[in-house]
């Protein structure tokens, strides 16, 4: 076991111990996380965290929870006993989950959701299933039953799939974890949806974003290091094109990690942005990496292994990898591999991460030009079926046939089969929309194809039933918002469909708004300008006023910005 780190056990869990001055720390983990759920029930994991942590009410310690891609954390810091009622507190309520505050919970959930802006790397990497999850709404909310959420708890909150952690100078008296018997789970599949790597896709973002599955080892968090110290060197202190250049490494706890590495620019540093972060890329792959890099990446991770709360601090870590059945390793080990890297070591990680570069470019940007391949926005084929041109002119066509449905136009596809359909989502008025397990997408609408309702319900009724979403009334300029997809169609033909529409008050809108800021802000300006000549105005009321102004131009511009903004969720 890690140095620093004591293995015990509690009520039949395996309970990792350090010890630590100070206020007690404790943590509960489960191997469960949205890895392990289905596109139609994302959530379902993030609900019974919610559920599981009610009964704790408002209390003067600090606690809360987490659900993560393959892991489900408990935490709590305050006093001996304080951790002892959390901790049984919670697993009592994992027993006995207040369903009376199921509805409750779920609307939570969703104002959480409102507010978090998921990545898309993982969908474009993953797909629409396991990892890919995390780029997703958590559609399976909404339609979840009081017995889905009790099954899922009893599934995969027991005894036998945890593992508990405690920071303090003695483990806590009285502590008891009443949980039912399981079996420890294997850690989630990793599926791909990348053909070939390095490849790349383009987004609406201003930035460059970037990651590569790499194995979990020192030299690769080392590359990690030296990477984000390259970046920030050749993008900010040097060009000047970027404000924050960073990088991130996680261990994904299953032998493998991922790299990720972003640069933000403004419109019209884009280019150089993007050229300037293959090249740092492209320079660490050919084998330039400093010594001085590597030393100063170094330091600060024996720094961090060195710390006098070093053992304390990879408790949450330890956890997740006795969970992966990968027993923790102890601080000499660690420092021992750490003072034996050399350059040579970190340049086989670059290479190692070039062949699995996944590149999230801005809008309009390729990388063909570098060496990336750009990810399939399309599919092979078209299902063999029943035709329905767009009512509209120029839209493209749906295909219904008997193993799938196709959006098509301009010679491409893009298809997704029943049997691989991860979630039908279903409105009211009609529309559907078809999300396949690779993340590509097809929305069928019957007023827009003309489709007939016996077809409609013949693609209701190909897909499984577990994989299909009942959704509210939607409002048709904003379903994008709610949506999350890989974009379809190198033309703009074919397209998953799920960005908003600017409908015609909108545009009124955009025109009304847009027209008395610009009146008002030439107003502002000329005031700047000749009103401070005025001698008939002192510099407090010349300033006072050209910020009022200025002011007020900005909130009639912000409606306009709001619609604009709109318009390009997708």
């Amino acid at each position: 076991m890690s140095q620093g780190i004591h293995h015990t056990e509690v009520d039949g869990i395996p309970t990792l111990f350090a010890y630590a001055a100070g206020p007690m720390r404790a943590g509960l983990v489960f191997r469960v996380g949205v890895a392990d759920e289905t596109l139609a029930g994302a959530g379902i994991t993030h609900l019974v965290e919610h559920l599981a942590l009610h009964r704790q009410g408002l209390a003067d310690y600090h606690f809360n929870g987490a659900t993560k891609a393959a892991f489900t954390h408990f935490h709590v810091e305050g006093a001996e006993h304080e951790i002892v009622a959390y901790l049984d507190g919670v697993c009592t309520s994992l027993l006995d989950l207040p369903m009376e505050r199921l509805e409750t919970e779920k609307e939570i959930l969703r104002t959480e959701e409102a507010r978090r802006e998921p990545g898309q790397l993982p969908l474009w990497r993953y797909g629409a299933q396991g990892y890919g999850l995390v780029s997703y709404p958590e559609w399976g909310v909404r339609g979840v039953r009081p017995d889905d959420v009790r099954e899922w708890a009893g599934t995969w909150f027991t005894r036998d799939n945890a593992v508990l952690w405690i920071a303090g100078e003695r483990l806590p008296a009285g502590l008891s974890l009443k949980l039912p018997a399981g079996q420890r789970r294997p850690m989630p599949a990793v599926t791909s949806a990348l053909p070939t790597a390095p490849a790349y896709f383009s987004d609406g973002k201003g930035g460059v974003l970037l990651d590569a599955v790499v194995t979990d080892t020192t030299a690769a968090r080392l590359y990690a290091g030296v990477l984000e110290r390259e970046l920030s060197r050749s993008l900010r202190q040097e060009g000047g094109y970027s404000y924050t250049a960073a990088s991130d490494y996680t261990s994904r706890r299953d032998g493998f990690a991922t790299v990720t590495a972003f640069a933000d620019a403004l419109p019209a540093k884009q280019d150089a942005v993007l050229g300037g972060f293959v090249d740092v890329l492209a320079g660490l792959q050919v084998g330039r990496i400093a010594q001085a890099d590597l030393e100063a990446v170094r330091g600060r991770s024996d720094a961090t292994l060195t710390a006098p709360d070093a053992a304390v601090r990879r408790l949450p870590g330890a956890a997740e990898e006795l969970l992966a059945h990968r027993p923790p390793r102890g601080l000499d080990e660690l420092r021992a591999e750490l003072w034996a890297m050399t350059p040579q070591h970190v340049h086989a990680v670059a290479l190692e991460a070039a062949g699995t570069a996944l590149l999230q470019a801005p809008s309009g940007h390729g990388a063909d030009w570098a060496g990336y391949t750009a990810a399939p926005t399309t599919s092979s084929y078209a299902v063999t079926g029943t035709r329905f041109e767009a009512v509209r002119k120029g839209g493209p066509a749906v295909v219904v046939g008997g193993e799938g449905v196709s959006l098509t136009a301009g010679g491409e596809a893009v298809t997704v089969l029943y049997r691989a359909c991860a979630a039908l989502l279903s409105w009211p008025d009609g529309g559907r929309r078809l999300i396949g397990t690779d993340g590509l997408s097809v929305e069928v609408e019957p007023r827009e194809h003309g489709i007939d309702a016996h077809t409609m319900a013949t693609i209701d009724a190909a897909v499984h039933p577990g994989a299909v979403v009942h959704l509210p009334p939607r409002q048709r300029q904003s379903e994008g918002a709610a949506s999350a997809g890989r974009t379809a169609g190198s033309a703009g033909a074919v397209r998953q469909q799920t960005s908003a529409r600017r409908t015609g008050g909108q545009t009124a809108m955009l025109v009304i708004f847009g027209i008395l800021a610009g009146l008002w802000s030439l107003l502002a300006l000329s005031y700047t300008v000749f009103g401070a000549s005025d001698p008939e105005t002192s510099t407090g009321e010349w300033a006072g006023l050209t910020v009022f102004l200025w002011a007020v131009g900005a909130l009639l511009a912000w409606p306009a910005v709001r619609v604009v903004r709109s318009t390009r969720r997708g």
